[in-house]
């Protein structure tokens, strides 16, 4: 990568993923190189680790010029750290993905294609046709499909699978949906609907999901719940109470 600065961001909250983050990196790297895809960056956010995540993302930063990572600073939190790498990250787009490597690598390449096509936002969905979803839990997957309905029918869109952090946006429609509110998963929520009540054009595309090999996952869904109510109770308040100020 040249000193000029990359157009597609792929920004990586990491807490304690020593035995995901580098071959995450590794995927991500060999799926955009055999594409000959070169504009890009991978900006680790290391969350507070305890273990050595730090230290592979230093390494793979000082073997790879693509690679980059910063320190996620007290309060720390999934939401805290992918807010740090929207302070940081140097693209004109930017997109969220997992450390665990439960994001498709050929997936998060489809995104950048559709962003340098002028796509504003590109939300994936793993419960479409095309879609693929390995090792899901069971409850999780349950406790998910009824959230996403939900979410779906309050808010009167077609898409259905706003939960999924997976998602990219262009830097001047992060821009527009400041402030950010979510300091924890919830924040996975918070900025689609926000894009979409704001009026922000946004293209879904299947993607495919697996469980983590190593590692343990970071959502506490009983922490969850209240922190998503007050999210979506957020976000439904301002799109009734903006009428239509939004609107492009």
């Amino acid at each position: 990568m040249s000193d000029s600065r990359p157009f597609f961001s792929i920004i990586i909250p990491a807490h304690n993923e020593e035995g995901s983050l580098a071959e995450t990196l590794g995927a991500i790297a060999a799926a955009f190189a055999a594409r000959s895809a070169d504009d890009y960056e991978m900006l680790v956010v290391n969350d507070n680790s305890t273990d050595s995540t730090e230290s592979v993302a230093r390494g793979w930063a000082a073997r790879n010029p693509r690679v980059r990572w910063v320190n996620n600073p007290p309060p720390h939190g999934f939401g805290y750290a992918v807010r740090c790498g929207l302070n940081h990250f140097r693209g004109d787009a930017a997109c969220i993905v997992m450390a665990d490597l439960s994001d498709d690598p050929g997936d998060i390449y489809e995104y950048y294609r559709r962003m340098h096509a002028g796509a504003e936002c590109v939300f994936g969905s793993r419960f479409i046709r095309g879609a693929q979803v390995v090792d899901y839990p069971r409850f999780k997957l349950a406790v998910n499909r009824l959230a996403n309905w939900f979410i779906k029918i309050l808010f009167g869109i077609p898409h259905n699978d706003i939960t999924n952090a997976f998602k990219c946006y262009r830097r001047d429609v992060l821009e527009g949906l400041k402030p950010y509110l979510s300091a924890h998963f919830n924040l996975t929520v918070e900025l689609p609907l926000k894009a979409i009540i704001r009026g922000y054009t946004y293209e879904t595309v299947p993607i495919a999901w697996r469980n983590r090999k190593a590692g343990v996952s970071k959502l506490q869904m009983h922490e969850m719940g209240s922190r998503y109510l007050f999210i979506v109770l957020y976000a439904l308040l301002e799109k009734w109470l903006s009428k239509g100020d939004y609107r492009r």
